[in-house]
């Protein structure tokens, strides 16, 4: 099990820090918040002193307790260092688990109960969290409680085990657990993905031929949650790539604005809603995001509005906004660039085609009916990217598995040109409807006054569009009327702010829960 592995079968997270440090040690990493873990860390880091910090994390690690394939359960308030302390878990040859900082301490409960096994899980967490879970009988859902910042008497503290003996790194197989995340869990409780090795590296083929198509190294801003899937991809790339990285905890626009003016990225990787979030900016006189060659979002499609705004910002010559269509559980599967002269024109449903290296995508009939347009199919995905299984859920994996294919929960079709269009979770289509995600698309590029809109189905089965405004400022009538005018069967609109729109922790509004919202309050 600890044999040096072959890293280009496999993508062991427990040495990308050193592998990274012996070719590019002295690249700058920047913060825009402390480091719980590490609080003398401060917010500038070299590869080479991150390497050092998450071995000494594992080391602090294996001095409470934890060993090679026990579960390290990461619940705790969001930061990078939970980054590091998955990967100093890694590097343990334990099974770092990745949990939202938003989940609920019942959702945490069930996910803990989920792990059981020949171990129970040890949990890592914070003094917040822990007085969120006070509820919760952790003695008997965990191994061992080992608290980061504050967590209080009765937990070990992983500051008092710094200096703790040097232990080597151990290595899973290529096709063993190596780390686990959740889905969403727009519908319940998430499931928890199951990565290997092989699939991580997988994922990286195609983004890896993107990059060898960037004339220059460029400083990369990373928005994403930092128990997510993606950030481990997208950190592993940057590291071994020698890319200067920004890592930015704060979303909120005003203080992005200072980070990029101060740090000015070339390239930035970012949830929808936090580019959505961030169409102030283009008119900002500062131009924050002048400097930004490269746009990126990887996990929903993207409304042409942002994309058109965000590449207008832009004073680079021939800025590319990279649409990448996926999810957790498949990676990247499609994708497609964008350039100014594209998005006058551009369909938002067009998520993209096959990219160099990654999986094949087909869409089969939900009906006997002929898939097009007007009767999207089931999409589905192939690869060796596709996550290993879930955990404690193997026949709900197996349900999604069709001939070989995994069957990805949204509905669409493809063009005689290749390109995939997806319209809509399935679970999420409303009768009548060809496309809610159309219809919000065309909307908000008519509604500048719109921060978001979702069309979800309200107590009579009827299509609500559910408006959220800049400052939750009422909008008038006669625009909402001008706007929606090709869509009569949308129901009266229902403004909510923004605050109070249920999402993910990837900022997807849970649809089917706005949808029980509607039905209490209609």
């Amino acid at each position: 099990m600890s044999q040096i592995p072959n890293h280009k079968r496999g993508l062991y997270l427990g040495t990308v820090p050193e592998r990274a440090a012996a070719k590019h040690g002295a690249t700058l990493l920047t913060l825009d918040h402390d480091l719980d873990a590490l609080p003398g860390a401060g917010r500038r880091l070299t590869v080479a002193e991150m390497a050092v910090f998450a071995a000494d994390l594992a080391n602090r690690l294996s001095a409470a307790g934890v060993r090679a394939g026990e579960h390290v359960v990461v619940y705790k308030r969001a930061n990078f260092d939970a980054w590091l302390l998955a990967t100093a878990a890694a590097r343990l040859g334990a099974i770092p688990v990745l949990l939202s900082p938003a989940l609920p301490a019942p959702t945490v409960a069930a996910l803990l109960r989920r792990l059981h096994g020949p171990h129970r899980p040890h949990l890592l967490t914070d003094g917040a969290k822990l007085a969120e879970l006070a509820g919760l009988p952790l003695d008997e859902l965990a191994t061992s409680v080992i608290g980061v910042a504050g967590a209080g008497r009765g937990v070990a503290s992983l500051a008092r085990l710094a200096g703790s003996p040097p232990v080597p790194p151990v290595y899973q197989g290529l096709d063993e657990p190596a780390m686990i995340t959740h889905t969403s869990g727009t519908t319940g409780v998430p499931k928890l993905v199951v990565h290997t090795p092989r699939t991580m590296r997988a994922r990286l083929r195609p983004q890896l031929v993107l990059l060898a198509l960037l004339r220059r190294r460029e400083t990369v801003a990373v928005s994403v949650p930092f128990v997510h899937s993606r950030l481990f991809a997208a950190m592993s790339l940057v590291l071994m790539k020698g890319m200067p990285t920004l890592l930015l905890n704060n979303n909120e626009p005003a203080d992005v604005a200072k980070f990029f003016l101060k740090n000015r990225p070339g390239l930035i990787e970012a949830l929808p809603n936090s580019f959505l979030a961030w169409e102030g900016l283009a008119d900002d006189p500062r131009r924050p995001l002048a400097s930004v060659k490269y746009f990126s979002s990887t996990f929903d499609a993207i409304h042409p509005r942002t994309v058109r705004r965000l590449l207008d910002a832009s004073r680079r010559r021939t800025p590319q906004f990279f649409q990448i269509y996926g999810q957790s559980e498949v990676g990247p599967a499609v994708g497609r660039p964008y350039f100014r002269r594209d998005t006058h024109g551009m369909d938002g449903r067009c998520v993209g085609f096959p990219l160099p290296g990654s999986a094949r995508v087909r869409v089969v009939p939900r009906n006997d009916r002929r898939v097009s347009a007007t009767n999207p199919g089931f999409i589905e995905v192939r690869w060796d990217g596709i996550a290993k299984t879930y955990h404690g859920e193997q026949e709900r994996y197996d349900e999604n598995v069709h001939d070989g294919w995994w069957r990805t929960g949204d509905v669409g079709y493809r063009t005689r040109a290749g390109c995939l269009h997806m319209l809509d979770r399935e679970i999420d289509t409303i009768p009548g409807v060809g496309s809610s995600l159309e219809i919000e698309d065309a909307v908000l590029d008519r509604l500048d006054e719109l921060v978001e809109l979702v069309v979800v189905q309200g107590p009579d089965a009827e299509p609500v569009p559910v408006l959220c405004t800049r400052d939750d400022k009422p909008l008038a009538p006669a625009r909402w009327q001008a706007a929606t005018a090709d869509y009569p069967q949308l129901g009266a609109p229902v403004h909510l702010p923004l605050a109070e729109l249920p999402r993910t922790a990837t900022l997807k509004t849970r649809r089917v829960e706005l949808s029980r919202l509607l039905h209490d309050r209609l």
